[in-house]
């Protein structure tokens, strides 16, 4: 499974401006030469997630666009959902009529089983927390941290 460019960017985009959250509207020119995204797919980006409340707008010469809640509200699992259309991975997930094998396809459970994963975990970081993992990105313990939560789960049952 891939996803796509637009969600790539639009959570790199909403990375940023969680970066400089509470520091005014943001340009999206300035985010578009932080990121090395181009500006015309960024404004492509941001009009879902305009619409769907997770940005605010400013006209004028000090203008620009600044998340609409604090990074700490807001779940990288949101923001992909907005940019891929939803939390599913199958069509006949949300819409079963759409598929003629629906009574009988033992794959579509699966699917649905691994979005569910996915989204569970992906609603489980809000941005605030990937600003805090900064320095650690830098030193390359990533992963330490993201498989962290697992090791302490897996203790606790035993």
């Amino acid at each position: 499974m891939k996803l796509s460019t637009k969600t790539r960017y639009g959570t790199r985009m909403i990375l940023d401006m969680a970066e400089h959250y509470g520091n005014g509207a943001i340009q999206l020119g300035e985010i578009a030469n932080r990121q090395d995204i181009s500006l015309k797919y960024l404004e492509q980006i941001i009009r879902p997630l305009k619409k769907a409340d997770y940005i605010k707008s400013f006209r004028g010469a000090k203008g620009g666009h600044m998340l609409a809640k604090a990074p700490g509200e807001i779940t990288v699992g949101e923001i992909v959902a907005i940019l891929e259309g939803g939390d599913t991975l199958i069509r006949c997930d949300k819409d079963p009529e759409d598929c003629e094998r629906v009574d009988s396809c033992l794959t579509r459970y699966l699917w649905v089983e691994a979005a569910s994963a996915m989204f569970q975990r992906l609603s489980a970081i809000t941005f605030a927390d990937l600003l805090k993992l900064k320095d650690d990105v830098c030193k390359n313990k990533l992963i330490d941290y993201l498989t962290a939560e697992q090791d302490s789960s897996a203790i606790d049952k035993q």
